[in-house]
């Protein structure tokens, strides 16, 4: 199946936290990077973050991911690319704010990739663990590449509007990845396309954000964290199981392992560290601050919802960090920039 060893990668909404996180691991593996922001101002901070690698990462500005041809110029001459481009809110009143840019921008690039003439070889499409974990399954349960969510696309149906923003949220990752799979079949049927397809699902994703110049520019996880954990703030998340997560420069290693690797054209996979407990990592950081141990009980009940990440480990060889490494990364990166 087709790979890429070198060359020149596209990657969407580069000025993201996990796409920054992945330009930097391609940049530092000898790529050349071409990623798309909204406008120039978008691009400055991840500019800046990635100075040190000059003219191998440059810029394509494209405005409205969700029209068809958006990304007809970005991806010419690359070959292959990292679609990560795609909205994160969980305050949605309407679920097309979610649905269409993730779904319309998810089949313009492959659209695009598939004009005649494209040198696009495999394309990695970033998915999420909603895709993959049904609200409604019979639990205990441990989730495989296999499994898709299908009752919250089934509520978006039913409610609409009425459904709740992190029920519209996971239906924006379900079928987004649902359409990338279906026009990958239907191209490879016509023998109308000369790439590949790769899909990643990642959990809660934990790092220091590049170019971060306050906690404000902080997402959603990595505020999450910051509050619990280093501030300590107030949280009912405190109090309840926290789901699974990775260390962004896991993921990040693992998405060029899967641009590079030709046995991962075609698969599905699962990029996971494994469960925790917001708790647990209270009490990693205050031993690393060198702050008293948490008070209370420090026993955690089994999770009721895992996910099984073998394959990304057998197939694409990933090794992944354990909490206490990603946490003193965190800490170190907000030492340095004075925020703890």
């Amino acid at each position: 199946m087709p790979a890429v060893k070198s060359g020149k990668i596209l990657v969407t909404g580069v000025n993201g936290f996990i796409a920054g996180w992945v330009a930097k691991e391609l940049l530092e593996q000898g790529f050349s990077v071409r990623g798309t922001v909204r406008s120039t101002e978008k691009g400055e901070h991840i500019r800046k973050a990635l100075a040190a690698y000059g003219d191998r990462l440059e810029f394509a500005v494209v405005q409205d991911i969700t029209l068809p041809g958006a990304f007809d110029e970005a991806v010419k001459g690359v070959d292959a690319i990292a679609h990560l481009a795609s909205p994160v809110s969980i305050s949605a009143k309407d679920p097309d704010q979610l649905i269409r840019p993730a779904l319309d921008g998810t089949t313009s690039i492959l659209h695009s990739a598939s004009a005649p003439g494209s040198s696009v070889k495999r394309i990695v499409h970033i998915s999420s663990l909603a895709a993959v974990v049904d609200p409604r399954h019979q639990k205990p349960v441990i989730h495989t590449e296999a499994d898709w969510n299908e009752s919250d696309p089934a509520e978006v149906r039913e409610k609409g509007k009425g459904a709740t923003p992190i029920v519209m949220y996971r239906t924006s990752k379900v079928l987004a990845e649902k359409a990338a799979w279906e026009l990958y079949r239907e191209g490879r049927e016509k023998s109308s396309i000369g790439w590949d397809l790769v899909t990643l699902c990642p959990p809660w994703t934990f790092g220091p954000t590049l170019g971060a110049t306050t906690p404000a520019d902080f997402t959603t996880a990595v505020a999450t964290w910051f509050s619990i954990c280093i501030k300590e703030e107030e949280n009912p998340l405190l109090w309840s199981p926290g789901g699974s997560w990775t260390d962004v420069r896991d993921f990040a290693a693992a998405t060029v392992i899967t641009l590079t690797k030709p046995e991962a054209g075609g698969e599905r996979f699962i990029i996971c560290r494994g469960p925790f407990y917001w708790k647990q990592w209270v009490s990693i950081v205050r031993r690393l601050l060198g702050k008293p141990e948490s008070e209370g009980d420090q026993t955690y009940p089994d999770h009721e919802v895992t996910f099984d990440s073998q394959k990304s480990q057998d197939v694409l060889g990933v090794q992944y960090r354990d909490m206490e490494e990603t946490a003193a990364f965190m800490i170190a990166d907000f030492k340095a920039n004075g925020w703890c």
